[in-house]
């Protein structure tokens, strides 16, 4: 019986193991601009995670990030952060947490963090420099086989605010490129790209520019673009 009741005990913790759910973390810390589409992002992504079976977490609060408390996500979102948003100590508990195996996902000005700190900027991809004013502009798709973009139209014609970058990282897994010839203000040339993916230091890491307009949080296309990236992030790509 005691056998019986073993085997019973095991098999129930195997089931709520696999019902787990996910989850995230949404941090929106800004020590320079703040984005007003923080405010409606978060509760997009917050429904994106109820209709897709993840929870999140969301905080402004750097001393969040121990690896003891990170380590209970599958990927943390740094939603449109701006400035130096971590000291040192919560900066080597966020390696740590990526280098087992974490999952990254930066939107729009997570490009405008942390310029000291070289390690996040490979891990998100690039730099900010300057941006024009906002414009409608065609976006090139040039992986539409990835979970982020399998479902955007080849050209995508879209408006929003569009970076101009000082420092791209090598071998970033390109999704999509701006045209500069279809708007004004382009600095990065004929390879000027806006969403990317890569494996990085153990983890994993996905980067939209895309995502500054309030009314981007509506737009099924982009939150679908959006919801592809985490669910790479958090390891679901293949799923």
């Amino acid at each position: 019986m005691k056998h019986i009741l073993f085997i019973f005990a095991m098999l129930c913790m195997f089931i709520s193991a696999a019902m787990a759910k996910q989850k995230v973390l949404i941090f929106s810390k800004t020590a320079g601009f703040h984005h007003n589409s923080i405010a409606v992002g978060i509760p997009a992504i917050l429904k994106l995670g109820q209709e897709n079976n993840f929870d999140a977490d969301t905080t402004t609060d750097g001393a969040k990030f121990t690896f003891d408390n990170l380590k209970q996500y599958a990927a943390v979102i740094f939603l449109s952060t701006t400035g130096d948003v971590l000291n040192e100590t919560q900066q080597a508990a966020f390696e740590k947490y990526i280098r087992n195996g974490g999952g990254f996902v930066g939107v729009h000005s997570a490009t405008d963090t942390e310029y000291d700190w070289p390690w996040y900027g490979n891990l998100v991809g690039a730099y900010f420099k300057i941006h024009p004013a906002q414009q409608f502009a065609v976006l090139h798709v040039v992986d539409r086989n990835f979970i982020a973009t399998k479902h955007l139209p080849a050209d995508w014609h879209r408006f929003d605010e569009w970076y101009n970058f000082k420092w791209i990282a090598p071998n970033l897994h390109v999704l999509i490129k701006i045209d500069e010839k279809t708007y004004t203000g382009g600095l990065n040339g004929d390879d000027h790209p806006m969403a990317w993916y890569h494996d990085y230091d153990g983890g994993r890491a996905f980067y939209t520019e895309l995502g500054h307009t309030d009314e981007s949080y509506a737009d099924p296309l982009y939150l679908k673009h959006l919801l592809g990236g985490i669910e790479y992030a958090m390891g679901n790509a293949g799923k």
